[in-house]
């Protein structure tokens, strides 16, 4: 086998193989849009502030104590802002 045609087999294999574990990894559960929906809701139709929007993008990263800190500060009331983070979270 010509050394072209064994490089070329190894880079398609190594393509499918990296292709296919890309298709098999768990698709992220973190979700902006549902924090933000879930304080939508409390504003009844109202569309969230860029404030609220911010705090939930540092929910999906995972502090969810800022996450709710920054949503209370935005007058989201403390039950809401809980649930939001951890829809984010999620």
């Amino acid at each position: 086998m010509r050394t072209s045609t064994r490089i070329a087999s190894v880079l398609t294999g190594l393509s499918l193989a990296l292709g296919g574990a890309a298709l098999m990894a768990p698709v992220a559960h973190a979700d902006v849009r549902s924090c933000i929906n879930q304080v939508e809701r409390e504003l009844r139709g109202g569309e969230a502030p860029e404030a609220v929007r911010a705090a939930c993008y540092v929910g999906v990263a995972g502090a969810q104590d800022e996450c709710v800190t920054g949503l209370t500060e935005s007058g989201v009331t403390n039950k809401t802002a809980a649930a939001a983070c951890r829809a984010a979270a999620q």
